[in-house]
């Protein structure tokens, strides 16, 4: 994978978003640069690492995570999973521990994308396995129509968001590879880490942005009742990426997790 490492000290790894890279991060990259390893991976069929990196899945990308991790020695990581990135931190945990972790920031995602007759706190458009059939196919075929509308879910509903904010969004997410973005999408989906949520023993951050447009509260709220060390922290003017909508806030809460 294409990783940016810039800085010294406790490392910070950041694990970008569905159809995003890594360069999604700038406010963090940019405030923490003078205080700590940062770690910011494109992580497979996205941005600089596309389709030479490892396999298109998120077990894949955890394990090449993981092999960074032990390879460079990085200690007491703190890690921040933004969407899918939540997906490959849990992936990571589950296939190869969280030694290695001092702490862990999910970012408005659910363990489950996927609803069906015993859980309702996936995707809040109701996304089930029938109809994610429909959405792999469109993926490919309709990628010029769907990235908008992806870009602008990112950001909080009711609110104008900032227009260059937007516009970079939409730029980036256009640009990406729908032919790579759709296996990482069907991986994505087949995911379910709500068993292993009850075993992470490392401090857990649930980052929600009140307005999001793809996860209600209570989805960081189920989460945080069986973690054993987890918080919910609530970004008030935020939808689905408050690091990007709030970054001041998100860059306060990451350096109460760091040393």
């Amino acid at each position: 994978m294409h990783v940016l490492e810039v800085g010294e000290g406790q490392p910070l790894l950041l694990l970008h978003g569905w159809s995003c890279h890594g360069g999604l991060f700038g406010p963090q990259i940019e405030a923490f640069r003078s205080k700590a390893r940062v770690i910011v991976p494109d992580l497979p069929g996205h941005g600089r690492t596309g389709r030479h990196g490892p396999e298109l899945t998120i077990e894949a990308a955890a394990d090449a995570l993981a092999e960074i991790l032990e390879d460079r020695g990085y200690e007491n990581v703190v890690a921040v999973g933004w969407s899918m990135g939540a997906h490959v931190a849990w992936s990571m945990i589950e296939r190869h521990g969280s030694q290695r972790l001092a702490a862990l920031v999910i970012e408005d995602m659910t363990p489950k994308v996927l609803n069906d007759a015993g859980w309702h706190l996936g995707l809040s458009d109701h996304l089930d396995a029938k109809r994610n059939a429909g959405v792999l196919l469109s993926i490919e075929t309709h990628w010029k129509a769907i990235a908008p509308r992806i870009a602008q879910r990112i950001f909080a509903t009711g609110v104008d968001p900032d227009r260059d904010l937007l516009a970079y969004a939409e730029q980036q997410i256009a640009a990406a590879d729908p032919k790579l973005l759709a296996p990482m999408w069907a991986s994505l989906t087949g995911q379910d880490f709500r068993d292993l949520i009850l075993a992470i023993e490392i401090p857990v951050v649930l980052a929600h942005g009140t307005h999001s447009a793809l996860y209600g509260p209570e989805v960081a709220q189920w989460q945080a009742e069986r973690l054993p060390h987890g918080r919910v922290v609530a970004f008030e003017s935020s939808g689905h990426a408050p690091h990007l909508e709030e970054p001041c806030a998100f860059r306060d809460m990451l350096a109460e997790l760091m040393e």
